[in-house]
């Protein structure tokens, strides 16, 4: 299901997509409501996986509770309709041809600026977009930039990915039973969906208002990536569940920065190949992290004759390796940062 659905929404939607103008300030009213409907959703799933940890929920509730989450995730459709109402169109209509007086006024003026710099200065002033490289994929495998990001993604997502795939072995060592494993499991995406909105948001903040470029923050996510892989490597109680919500979230935020700063740093006329080719260091670092490190360290802590190792000694040193790792992963994307 999850190779196929995904694939048959697209082609099912695709003749639904358009192309038309935004009008920033009206429509961010329509763009909080989506993102408010993504909050509430995601806080009560992770409202219904605690209570169910906790208590025993019946059969019945859990019907009334699936019904109210099928109600919450089609709500985005009323938000969609309210902003194509006649009212709507017509108040984008109002702000478009206002819109449109006021860039006339500015292209006048802007003409008038550019003249008398270009005969102030010998030359006109360029946009800033003008400046930016729009490199192909193998221009960009060239730089030094585009290695630095890779090498920061497979630190952080790699073992991100080594994390959430090894969570059922590291809480059965731990003496965790098998449904709060699950639960780990399910919180993980509630932790990476906060990740990946909340580094947006502050990410774009710090940006405009204080000029803190984005490869900032994924040092920022890897060091607090090496604490949560230090947490678990302790074998402390709670610490499996203090751990993965720092590595989810981390892993989330690296997410959602990454495609920004490859645009930022690259260009957009080859966006995606160059995004895909960053986005290869996440199967690259898990391979390495999790099969030649934890794979490899738990076999060796395994009694010779068992498939299953107990104790923290199992994943010890492998976290303590990844912590490492993402300290590492850190110095390298501030070194991308200045």
């Amino acid at each position: 299901m999850l190779a196929v659905l995904p694939t048959a929404v697209t082609l099912a939607l695709m003749y639904f997509v358009d192309v038309h103008n935004p009008h920033e300030r009206y429509e961010k009213k329509f763009l909080d409501a989506f993102s408010l409907i993504a909050v509430t959703v995601a806080g009560y799933l992770m409202i219904l996986i605690i209570y169910g940890q906790v208590f025993p929920i019946s059969s019945a509730v859990q019907s009334v509770c699936f019904v109210v989450l099928l109600l919450l995730v089609m709500s985005p459709i009323a938000v969609a309709a309210k902003a194509q109402t006649p009212e709507s169109i017509a108040h984008q209509g109002s702000i478009s041809e206002q819109r449109a007086g006021l860039l006339r006024e500015e292209v006048t003026e802007d003409s008038e600026n550019a003249s008398s710099s270009t005969t102030a200065l010998g030359g006109s002033n360029q946009d800033l977009s003008s400046g930016k490289e729009n490199l192909n994929v193998l221009q960009a495998m060239c730089k030094l930039n585009f290695w630095l990001l890779f090498l920061a993604m497979a630190c952080g997502m790699g073992s991100g990915l080594a994390t959430v795939n090894n969570i059922s072995q590291i809480g059965g060592s731990l003496g965790y039973t098998t449904k709060e494993t699950s639960t780990l499991v399910s919180l993980w995406s509630i932790w990476n969906f906060s990740g990946r909105f909340g580094a947006g948001f502050i990410s774009d903040h710090f940006l405009r208002l204080r000029g803190v470029g984005r490869p900032f923050f994924i040092s920022i996510t890897l060091l607090v990536m090496s604490v949560g892989h230090a947490i678990i490597s302790s074998g402390l109680p709670a610490s499996l569940y203090i751990g993965s919500v720092l590595i989810g979230m981390c892993y989330g935020c690296q997410w959602a920065l990454m495609p920004s700063i490859t645009s930022e740093i690259f260009g957009l006329s080859h966006f995606g190949t160059i995004f895909n080719m960053v986005a290869v260091a996440s199967p690259v670092g898990s391979y390495i992290l999790s099969v030649r490190i934890v794979g490899y360290i738990y076999d060796i802590e395994s009694p010779p004759d068992e498939h299953s190792c107990v104790g923290k000694q199992c994943f010890a040193l492998s976290f303590m390796i990844m912590a490492g790792v993402c300290m590492f992963g850190s110095a390298v994307a501030f070194v991308l940062f200045i």
